[in-house]
Parts: structure tokens; sequence; C-alpha cells
């Protein structure tokens, strides 16, 4: 084992009253970054991209998922699919930027052909000028390299090792406490989509979105009416933790306008919202009229890059008649979002200190936050022993 993989995480698993956090070199590591990129994003459900993104039959999108070219596709069953973006034959790559690819995958080096159901359909020229088979080319071996993928609140998430259980399996509980919300959501579009750059290791943006510890100090708008009295821990060991408020308050527009709400909503969101981090990558939150998906993308081990989606019940609220308001919301949240970034990125240069020693958790604030630590640590360990096998 490698030094940068030597890191002793034992203090990280024990009770959140005694664990210290992670330590410094899972934030300023290159080997720790590489480590976790096969051990706790290729070996979970990570986000990514968004489903959005690929809208009608033949659409391709290519993402560079930490160095991994995969494309996302809808296939002509209306399916979304995400394929290894890699032509079988010589290793190029297949699509370089979104587009509507017309049902034929064609690879632009040699012409070889795939179906949107990532199958090998024509090889020109394989077996000499004009002959377009040969006998040690089997096109029924030589399909296109598929991702297993589920789409869940506008998020791809894709598994790339395919070691994970089912996305249903692995996401039960979440599923569950969520099921008023499995029904159709919208987008609008551009006014509501937008991104953020933030020079930080990714992990942070988990931590500090888990908790409601900072808002009094780091959202004083927001704490203004959702007090931190007004918050409770959302917390299912091993998947996901959070937050959740009990006075959500609808944004409204000109003459009282509101956003019309999701169909047949229990009691509880009515003035009720909720605020998970799906590990490893994926920001979601609820509320009776809209949702968010925030997809971290982890740029290098000090960058990461927020995707930020907004999506509506139904096709009034994205329609012509909301859009100063939908404007507004962005507007709303892209401010809430930008405040968190001066503490993520000074939580990263933080961690340059040499003698900090993961923090001290407050226990009764900060156990959202020790749980994603517990579990990315139980990742890691569980990625070693694999390795040492």
């Amino acid at each position: 084992m490698s030094a940068s993989k030597s890191f002793d995480l034992s203090e990280v698993t024990k009770p959140v009253n005694v664990a210290r956090g992670l330590p410094n070199a899972h934030y300023i590591d290159d080997g720790v970054f590489e480590e976790e990129r096969e051990a706790v994003l290729f070996n979970n459900w990570a986000g990514v991209g968004f489903a959005k993104d690929v809208p009608e039959k033949g659409d391709a999108m290519p993402v560079d998922f930490i160095g991994m070219p995969l494309l996302i596709l809808r296939d002509q069953d209306g399916d979304v699919r995400v394929y290894q973006n890699t032509c079988r034959h010589r290793g190029m790559i297949l699509v370089s930027e979104k587009s509507n690819i017309r049902g034929t995958i064609r690879c632009p080096y040699h012409s070889w052909c795939y179906g949107l159901d990532g199958a090998l359909r024509s090889t020109p020229h394989a077996g000499g000028p004009g002959v377009n088979i040969h006998e040690d080319i089997k096109r029924n071996e030589l399909g296109l390299i598929e991702i297993s993928s589920h789409v869940y609140m506008g998020v791809v998430f894709a598994n790339v090792s395919g070691k994970a259980a089912p996305f249903e399996e692995a996401h039960a509980d979440l599923l569950r406490r969520w099921k008023d919300f499995d029904q159709p959501m919208l987008h609008s579009g551009d006014d509501s989509s937008f991104k953020l750059d933030v020079n930080c290791n990714w992990k942070l943006a988990v931590e500090n979105y888990c908790e409601s510890y900072h808002l009094p100090w780091v959202h004083p708008g927001l704490n203004s009416y959702s007090r931190l009295e007004d918050h409770y821990h959302l917390e299912e060991r091993h998947k996901y933790s959070g937050q959740g408020t009990l006075v959500y308050r609808q944004i409204q527009g000109e003459n009282e306008q509101v956003f019309p709400d999701f169909e047949n909503l229990a009691d509880k969101w009515d003035e009720g919202g909720e605020y998970v981090a799906v590990y490893p990558n994926v920001l979601l939150g609820v509320q009776r009229d809209h949702t968010y998906a925030i997809l971290l993308e982890p740029k290098s081990k000090e960058q990461t890059v927020e995707h930020v989606e907004i999506f509506y019940a139904n096709e009034t609220a994205v329609g012509d008649g909301f859009s100063d308001l939908r404007e507004k919301n962005a507007v709303l949240w892209k401010g809430v979002f930008l405040e968190d970034v001066f503490v993520v990125e000074g939580m990263q240069k933080g961690r340059h200190g040499i003698f900090f020693d993961g923090g001290k958790f407050a226990p009764v604030m900060d156990s959202p936050t020790h749980m994603f630590h517990e579990w990315l640590a139980n990742q890691i360990n569980m990625g070693r022993q694999v390795a040492a096998e």
C-alpha cells in the first residue's frame, strides 16, 4: 500500500461524540483523491448528469466523470442509458459534443457504428477494402460497454464498477420517505439552471449541506424565518443524511402568485421541506411546489463544479406565465448557495494546516455530517480490503 493510502480512519468511524473528521489528506492529497475515485465514486451510485439534457430519442450527452468518458443518451424506447464513450475498435471517443445522433453512434476514426442499444451494427472495410465483415470480429461480442444507470429526481445516477446493489434497493429508504414526489418533474430550461465553480474538495460541499448548524451565521436571511430551531436531522446510516425544515414558505411573485403544487402531497409538505445528501455526490431538496438537484462534479482534489437544476410540478409552472417567478426563484437559490462558497473554500484552505486533526464534531448539531464521514471511511476501508485480497 502506498503512503497516500495508509491514512488510518479508525477515529472517523467512532461514535460522533468521540470521532474525528477525515484527515487532511482526504482533501489535499492526489493519491487519496484517486483512491476515493474508485472506492467511493465508482463503486456507488454517483450522479453523472441530468435526464433533461437528453429529452428526445437519439439525444446524446458526453460526460467526463473524473476522467472516465461516459455517454448519456436516450434510446429508441425513450429510456436514458449510459455507456462508456469509447469505441471497441481502437478506443476512440465516440461523441465529443452534445447532439442528436439520429439512431447511429458512428466512430469518427474508422466509422464503426453502434445502435442506441449499444450493439455494434457495422464495421466498414474491416475484412479489407469493400469487405465489411471478418470471422474474427464478432459483432455480438463488441457492443458498447453499458454502465448501470438509474434516473431519480431528474438526476442520472451511474454505478461505474457495477458492484453496487440495484438503485431501488440501495436507496429504498429514501424512495419510501419521498414517495409523494414519485411523479413527473418538469424543467423549464436556462432560467432553472446554473452552476458554481468552487475551489474546494467535493466532500466539503456535502458536509456543509448536511447540517443546519451554520444557518444563523452564513444564511441570516434564510434564518430570519427558517430558524435553527425549526430544523431537524435526516439520518439513514450508510445511505444518506441531511436536514428538514418545519416552516417552508413558498416564494411569491406579483399579486401573490405562487407555483402550483405537486399532486396528492401529504399534509407534512404544506410547510415542510427536506434537504438530503444522497451519498456520494448528489444534493437534493424537495418542497411542495418545486424540487432541486445539485450534482457535485469533482474536477480535482481542490476544485468542484456544482451543477444546479430546479424542477416544477406541471406544464403551467414551466410556462410563460411563471417565467418571472422562476427567475426570482433561481436567483433566490443561487444567492443561498453562493453564501456557502466562502465557507467551503475556507475549509479547503484550512485543510492545509498541518496540525489540523480532522476536527471535533458537535455531537448534537454535526451528526448528519459525521454520518457522511463514517460512510465514506467505510467505503474506503472496504476498497482497501478488496485490494489486499
